[in-house]
């Protein structure tokens, strides 16, 4: 699932382009995708989080309300829903989208899981989502895969015990 976090996208101002990008990117990982989804940041975000998790869905994606604005409330709404955090994801991204804009360390964006389902904050610019999604592509499907309780694979030909 894809939930876009944006005030003024939700209120018609402007088109949602985090969004579609993201649907675009699961889907190419082999994800059936529900979304996006615009809402106000704030409690529409936790809303839509609490429907993805009640209905089980393996990932849920957000973009946009991680940045350092005011109306930016999107980790506030998505840190009480976390059973465990997984910080190693929003690093990885920061540091990946931190190589080409410096501001992209501003992004306050969490990830963890919420019952079975990997919730992942992303920055709300297309930037900070391709970068999200870069990061992501090698690794989303081994996560879900672990979520679920797979087991690690063992050392392949080659490889030192």
């Amino acid at each position: 699932m894809v939930v876009t976090a944006s005030n003024r996208a939700a209120a018609g101002v402007y088109e949602d382009r985090g969004g579609p990008l993201l649907v675009e990117g699961l889907a190419g990982m082999g994800f059936a995708v529900d979304g996006p989804r615009v809402v106000p940041d704030g409690e529409p975000v936790a809303a839509a989080l609490r429907a993805g998790v009640a209905a089980g869905y393996d990932v849920i994606l957000t973009t946009g309300g991680t940045g350092i604005s005011p109306t930016d409330a999107t980790p506030e709404v998505t840190r009480p829903l976390l059973e465990r955090e997984i910080p190693g994801i929003p690093e990885a991204i920061r540091a990946h989208g931190r190589t080409k804009v410096p501001t992209a360390a501003l992004s306050r964006g969490l990830a963890g899981v919420a019952g079975g389902t990997l919730i992942v904050n992303l920055p709300g610019s297309t930037g900070g989502v391709r970068d999200g999604l870069a990061v992501l592509d090698a690794l989303l499907v081994h996560a879900v895969d672990q979520i679920r309780g797979g087991d690690h694979p063992g050392p392949g030909p080659g490889h030192a015990s």
